[in-house]
């Protein structure tokens, strides 16, 4: 339809206005990757968006850093283009979590940064020049789930719950090639229970009343999370000679791309090509503005917040210190009860003489008494 077309008053057009103006400026997409080492994480993210935005961690060293107790978190930056539309992506990683011995509150960075990201586009927001805005506001969360083929453990059910009411929550079984499918369905299953269980919030695409079509599609991703995923970025050849994403094993392929292997086109056109524009208005319009709301019903307009340093390694030196102290504390307590003791002691002995010198005292001076007594009667007779 051309534009003086006068079909109308041009209403109807508005969805292709809509599409030039996305299609202009692009998107921006944040995506968080949770999840212990070595699930596949940076492979997975890789296979996503078919090129090589991190390369693959060296694990040699992964114990080494269990001294460290610290989940740190890590930003990749790419610009990504397809048939002339740009998205400017954004992968936050979030190694070290979940790889102790003692992993309490391992999770707190993670939830902090999510916040730090709100809270820091919300005072961008109150300032008079807006138009050079920074975002990294998560829209996506993937969390990665251990295969064990049991169910969710305390770790995974106790992180799940805080990033469900702060971010678009993405629960994904990784490495899924490692569990038959009949363990992998009862998995599954043990893990819905448990979110269902335990009120866990997880992300759900919106269902169109008007297209069927949609609304179908949108339930069948629905019930198929959490999404098991195989991810590969190298080129296998099957049995009947096609070449694919795969991890190749002594029985055969296992596809990522092959829905009767794992989730991964369902995880992938949810996170793409179908709900990404739902992800990010998701953020904005609830995940942030529920921040927002939470924030500005607290503090004064334009007030700072104040900054909680509760970084678990500082936590776990502090209780150190505190220890350590504690225990000088009664140390010095036992030692100065025992001069205590020792001073008691040294009293009462102090004590027991100078009884005995007052009782010596008084027997002499009652032998004096004696004495002065017949001196006194022997000169009387005289």
């Amino acid at each position: 339809m051309s534009a003086l077309s006068s079909d109308g008053i041009g209403i109807a057009n508005l969805p292709n206005q809509r599409h030039k103006i996305v299609a202009k400026r692009g998107a921006h997409f944040t995506i968080m990757v949770v999840g212990e080492s070595g699930l596949g994480k940076t492979t997975l993210i890789n296979t996503l968006f078919s090129t090589e935005l991190s390369s693959a961690k060296n694990y040699s060293r992964r114990h080494h850093k269990q001294l460290d107790k610290l989940t740190e978190v890590e930003i990749i930056k790419a610009e990504l283009e397809e048939k002339q539309f740009k998205v400017k992506l954004t992968v936050i990683d979030t190694p070290g979590f979940g790889d102790y011995v003692n992993n309490r509150d391992s999770w707190s960075p993670i939830v902090d940064f999510i916040d730090d990201q709100h809270e820091a586009y919300m005072s961008q927001e109150q300032q008079p020049q807006r138009s050079e805005k920074s975002d990294l506001r998560v829209h996506a969360c993937l969390y990665f789930i251990r295969p064990t083929g049991h169910t969710l453990k305390p770790l995974d059910i106790e992180i799940m719950k805080r990033l469900g009411t702060r971010v678009n929550l993405i629960p994904v079984i990784a490495k899924a090639d490692t569990l038959t499918q009949s363990d992998l369905f009862t998995f599954k299953q043990r893990i819905r229970d448990t979110i269902t269980a335990q009120d866990i919030r997880i992300y759900q695409p919106p269902i169109e009343a008007d297209d069927e079509a949609s609304a179908e599609h949108a339930r069948i991703l629905a019930e198929a999370m959490p999404f098991s995923i195989i991810g590969s970025t190298e080129d296998v050849q099957t049995l009947d000679g096609r070449v694919v994403k795969g991890r190749e094993y002594l029985w055969g392929v296992a596809e990522v791309e092959n829905e009767n292997h794992c989730d991964f086109r369902k995880l992938r056109s949810l996170l793409i090509r179908t709900f990404m524009l739902d992800l990010i208005s998701t953020t904005e319009e609830s995940h942030y503005e529920n921040y927002r709301q939470q924030q500005m019903e607290t503090r004064k307009y334009g007030e700072r917040k104040v900054k909680k340093f509760n970084n678990p390694k500082f936590q776990e030196e502090e209780e150190q210190l505190r220890k350590r102290f504690t225990e000088q504390v009664k140390a010095e307590e036992a030692r100065f009860r025992q001069w205590e003791q020792h001073l008691i002691t040294e009293r009462d002995r102090l004590n027991k003489d100078l009884e005995l010198a007052h009782s010596a005292i008084k027997a002499l001076e009652a032998e004096l008494d004696n004495l002065q007594v017949g001196y006194g009667r022997g000169s009387g007779r005289r």
